[in-house]
């Protein structure tokens, strides 16, 4: 089994506020359908919210503390932030189905709940029966009820690291707009240097988000969950998904440049 993320910031336009990157989408599609055509894999695709999600999640600070008089406002919020990721998802499956990539769409809203924003409940059985029936999965960031924040917003990058400690896949991918980790953003920083391993936050400079909205933690946030994976001995790596061939390649097990996340040595 794969479980493969596909980032927000590649299948959105980033200076936009929901717009999908039509290019870069169908592009990905064809590699995954070349992919499965070349041989069977049981695939779980997980996506992020992009510029669909994140705006109003940060608009109406789902996930924050607030007083039950501005429930009435923070359930608007909860619904807004909801229906936007729901649509990036029907344009993305819209897309996977058109390439003939069997996708079957399970929010998390649907079936998970968490406590102060970790996931703390959401059965997978529905996984487990889709790809036995030859389905692929597809989840995405969004907001979920919260044992004690009332709502709160669950990643992309936290539902991998769901998924793959109860699922135990043979393989982790997550495809971003750069090429792996950094000591530094390379985007801003051309000193940058690159981690072809990485198993401590302790090598990071800074701690700079990506470069557009992100209310989920940029790429400190995907470490974070990746380490907490790389402890329970499930290896990731990080790609850009961004270049041609990327996808196919490391889904079919090809030489990639990535960053792959492990304790090991």
């Amino acid at each position: 089994m794969i479980i493969l993320k596909i980032g927000g910031s590649i299948l959105t336009n980033k200076d936009a506020v929901s717009e999908v990157d039509t290019k870069s989408l169908k592009r990905i599609a064809s590699e995954i359908k070349s992919s499965l055509d070349n041989s069977f894999k049981e695939l779980i695709i997980v996506h992020g919210a992009g510029s669909f999600g994140h705006p109003p999640a940060k608009k109406y600070k789902i996930g924050e503390r607030f007083d039950e008089s501005e429930y009435p406002q923070k359930r608007i919020g909860f619904c807004e932030t909801q229906n936007a990721v729901k649509k990036l998802n029907m344009y993305i499956c819209e897309a996977f189905i058109d390439e003939g990539l069997p996708v079957v769409a399970i929010p998390a809203s649907s079936f998970m709940r968490a406590t102060n924003k970790r996931i703390t409940e959401g059965n997978l059985d529905s996984f487990k029966r889709y790809l036995d029936k030859g389905f692929i999965p597809v989840i995405y960031g969004d907001v979920v009820l919260d044992e004690e924040l009332e709502i709160c917003v669950i990643s992309g990058d936290q539902l991998i690291q769901y998924l793959a400690k109860n699922l135990n896949p043979d393989m982790v991918v997550l495809g971003t707009d750069v090429d792996g980790v950094y000591n530094k953003n390379p985007k801003t920083h051309d000193d940058a240097i690159f981690f072809d391993k990485f198993s401590s936050l302790d090598d990071l400079d800074t701690f700079e988000g990506t470069t557009n909205v992100d209310v989920t933690g940029g790429m400190v946030g995907k470490i974070k969950e990746l380490l907490y994976l790389a402890d329970l001995g499930i290896e990731s790596k990080i790609i850009n998904a961004e270049v041609e061939n990327n996808v196919f390649k490391v889904l079919e097990n090809e030489k990639v440049k990535g960053t792959v996340i492990s304790r090991g040595n």
